[in-house]
């Protein structure tokens, strides 16, 4: 089933490269293309817990953004049967183009350029670039890293922010750079770095999956943050006006909330796990003001 969903995905892709892209699309509203077909197909990450993930030799998908589209997908299109697609971050922007995808439920972000090629829901995540430390170290805001060891990841945006606040607040960092996330964690748990900056929700894994989870936390403001939402076909405004309004309802009554602790609070498989990650204040803003703004707003 696996081999089955990523050569549909393939197939999709070298149609839209060969000019056979879905002109049912271009022609049909996404709510009637549907109801026409009596299913949905919905985009899914195969490893980006606790957003979207697969879970087990079962290939149940599962996660933050999974669940939030199945809960508008069930509001929206009640009788339509959900058809599960593994893509990745690379593939979802044209899959959803074409007409393969109904919509992607993985963690991508919007910003002006995707813009461009799909729409987005409203804001369901901020992802912030945050520090990890351990918990005995005493550090607990960025202005405790001025003049230490500081680790992250290669090529990450991380490394960016860290050398724009080290401009922009006149101090230094001894920035140590790691091939990727788990060598960059291995610095700091080593002890040869004070902290490691990387997304919240990376890290939260990382620390998750770490050989003593409790001896680590996240700490300390925001060096920047990014937008996640849902993505769907682009000029299909009442395909978005549905999504919207479900996703409101879930904010107004506190469903989402409740969504979000469940993947982000509480203990999660397939390690029964807890990420400790709270709703940061910014999301919480969002609940309370929704909106579908690009990441270029955020960075202002």
């Amino acid at each position: 089933m696996k081999m089955q969903l990523k050569t549909l995905a393939t197939a999709a892709l070298l149609a839209v490269a060969f000019g056979g892209a879905s002109a049912q699309t271009a022609t049909t509203g996404t709510l009637d293309k549907i109801k026409a077909n009596g299913k949905v197909v919905l985009g899914v990450r195969e490893a980006s817990p606790p957003m979207a993930y697969m879970l087990g030799a079962g290939e149940k998908y599962v996660g933050y953004h999974v669940e939030l589209c199945e809960r508008v997908l069930k509001d929206i299109a009640p009788n339509a049967k959900l058809e599960y697609m593994a893509v990745t971050a690379q593939n979802t922007i044209p899959l959803v183009q074409n007409g393969t995808l109904d919509i992607g439920c993985g963690p991508t972000t919007n910003n002006t350029a995707r813009q461009q090629q799909v729409a987005f829901a409203l804001t369901t995540y901020v992802s912030e670039v945050r520090m990890a430390t351990k918990v005995d170290s005493g550090i607990t805001t960025l202005d405790q890293l001025a003049g230490r060891n500081v680790s992250a990841s290669t090529g990450t945006t991380a490394v960016q922010l860290l050398r724009k606040r080290e401009r922009a607040q006149n101090v230094s960092y001894n920035t140590m750079l790691g091939k990727d996330h788990l060598e960059s964690f291995l610095l700091m748990e080593s002890g040869r770095a004070d902290a490691f900056v990387l997304d919240d929700n990376l890290l939260a894994g990382i620390i998750a999956n770490s050989k003593s989870p409790a001896s680590y936390r996240i700490v300390g403001e925001a060096l920047g943050s990014e937008p996640i939402a849902l993505l769907f076909r682009k000029d299909d405004p009442a395909f978005k006006t549905a999504v919207d309004d479900s996703l409101r309802k879930l904010m107004k009554s506190g469903e989402l909330e409740k969504i979000y602790t469940k993947w982000f609070v509480a203990a999660i498989p397939p390690k029964n796990t807890s990420l400790n990650l709270p709703m940061s204040p910014a999301l919480k803003q969002l609940m309370l003001e929704p909106n579908d703004k690009p990441l270029e707003t955020y960075t202002k």
